[in-house]
């Protein structure tokens, strides 16, 4: 398949299961809210995803498909198996001893994550008891997505990236009852936490099941040092760190934000709406781009593998730009919309709003974050993109701390923004001046071309909105609202898309037997 067909298809899933994760965010909106015990569950959430994305996407998704693609190619499909064997059984020892661990010393590991809460001991209570639930999800997580690599260094997508559906179907199973209960927030909570573990479970063994038809399940096995196992680390070591560092700029936020009341809440919310695109765009495309760049760069394709870059850049920027615009200039009704009900408050939906807006900022850097990244993964260079990455969080830390006196959780959302077009600017300075991209005066002129639509349709969505102020006002009809939200964005979609094929930065037709070539 081309690299447009498994973007549309691992992008399509994306989708599905962003559009099914907010069901599930609005129904947890309406049970828990933005109090104490939504701040509690949300803390609590974060905690075992750091480690996720410290060793299993980090590792695996960077150091881990170039390497297996390597000796699929060079040594044949016995020796990948045995390779992918032996690295599984050291990520399997790693996750049973900090899972062992994390168990027994919880209050003493979450102290500094969440300092805010020392002086709330029932809220801190609640917040240990509700990671001793999560924590074990890690585990699952972690697995799911060592798999999902190697299904997606055989060019395999689809188990993968239908698994997230599934968390959100049974955590949705569990929360429809919980909203005609009127349980007290904290024992929703523990009830939500609880399906949570058993979505991932359930997320690891549709997986386990996939790769299993594959022939290609690795046998379990005592964990070993050898050379390749030795190359593994080293290559999977500055990965981590380097997927991790994002995971960490998030804690960071959470440590300050800690110290205001609702404001991880809000965080939650706000950084929930900006993943939908950024999962459908960025993590789709760089999950396609770098198992093909690999294949490209080892069989000394260097030209395709560039061109494969650039494309890549292309449809990040014509999809990620507008939807980045719109976020910021609906902010407010789309909030409303989706999740203003129950314990959810008008106040809620303005401060979370007000988050949405600046993270919007950033959404471009982000996805080019997970665009340019296997640029670098893929000719085995973990180092640079670390490094760029520690920068990055320098600055966000700095930045947050600067201000959030000010201006509190919108603060934190606008210094991880800023840092993340940090980091994209290092990537692109880095890879054009080692000669692995470069874009042309037209490819220019199609960015700012696309940058320029993108503010005429967001000008025109606002005034849009702004006309509806009163359709959209707190407690109105939400069938109303939802319907003249729907018809709002339909015509953003209508008119960026028709002066983008106006304009031929992006003709349709072209566009569509891109999609249709094998």
């Amino acid at each position: 398949m081309s690299l447009y067909k498994n973007f549309l298809s691992v992008g399509g899933l994306t989708l599905l299961s962003r559009v099914v994760g907010f069901v599930r965010d609005a129904l947890m909106a309406a049970v828990l809210g933005t109090g104490p015990a939504a701040d509690a569950f949300f803390a609590a959430f974060r905690f075992p995803n750091l480690f996720r994305r410290l060793f299993a996407e980090g590792a695996f998704n960077t150091a881990f498909v170039p390497m297996f693609a390597g000796a699929l190619e060079a040594e044949g499909e016995a020796h990948a198996k045995h390779l992918a064997a032996r690295i599984m059984a050291w990520l399997t020892a790693a996750l049973l001893v900090i899972t062992v661990l994390a168990e027994l010393f919880m209050p003493v590991i979450l102290i500094p994550f969440v300092p805010g809460f020392a002086d709330q001991p029932e809220k801190f209570e609640l917040t240990v008891l509700l990671t001793r639930i999560l924590f074990p999800y890690l585990a699952c997580m972690s697995l799911m997505a060592a798999y999902g690599a190697i299904l997606n260094s055989l060019g395999r997508f689809f188990a993968a990236a239908f698994a997230p559906v599934l968390l959100n179907v049974v955590s949705i199973a569990v929360l429809v009852p919980l909203t005609v209960m009127a349980l007290e927030a904290d024992i929703a909570a523990i009830w939500v936490a609880i399906a949570t573990l058993f979505a991932g479970f359930v997320q690891l063994l549709t997986v386990w099941i996939a790769l299993r038809r594959t022939g290609f399940m690795p046998r379990w096995q005592l964990p070993r040092i050898d050379r390749e196992v030795r190359s593994f680390w080293m290559l999977a070591v500055p990965a981590i760190l380097t997927g991790g560092i994002t995971q960490i700029n998030i804690f960071v936020g959470t440590i300050i934000a800690s110290n205001a009341q609702s404001a991880i809440s809000y965080l939650y919310y706000a950084d929930r709406l900006y993943q939908l695109p950024l999962g459908i765009i960025g993590i789709a495309i760089g999950t396609v781009l770098l198992p093909e760049l690999t294949r490209h760069l080892n069989g000394g394709r260097t030209e395709a593998a560039r061109a494969s870059q650039e494309q890549s850049v292309l449809i990040s920027m014509l999809l990620s730009v507008p939807a980045a615009v719109a976020l910021s200039a609906i902010a407010v009704p789309i909030v409303r919309v989706l999740f203003e009900r129950g314990a959810f408050d008008a106040e809620a939906t303005v401060q979370s709003a007000r988050a949405l807006v600046a993270f919007s900022v950033g959404l471009p850097a982000f996805v080019l974050v997970r665009v340019l990244q296997p640029g670098f993964f893929a000719r085995k260079d973990t180092i640079t993109p670390t490094i760029f990455a520690g920068l990055s969080a320098a600055a966000n830390i700095g930045l947050s701390l600067a201000l959030f006196p000010a201006f509190e959780h919108v603060g934190i959302a606008l210094a991880t923004s800023l840092s993340a077009w940090l980091n994209t600017v290092l990537l692109m300075v880095a890879l054009a001046w080692r000669g692995h991209f470069a874009l042309t005066a037209s490819e220019w002129l199609k960015h700012l071309a696309i940058f320029v639509i993108s503010l005429a349709m967001g000008g025109a969505l606002w005034a849009l909105g702004s006309r509806g102020t009163g359709l959209f006002a707190s407690g109105g009809n939400v069938v109303l609202q939802a319907a003249a939200l729907g018809a709002i964005i339909l015509f953003g979609i209508l008119f960026y898309f028709t002066f983008i094929h106006i304009t031929r930065v992006q003709p349709m037709g072209q566009l569509l037997r891109r999609l249709r070539r094998g």
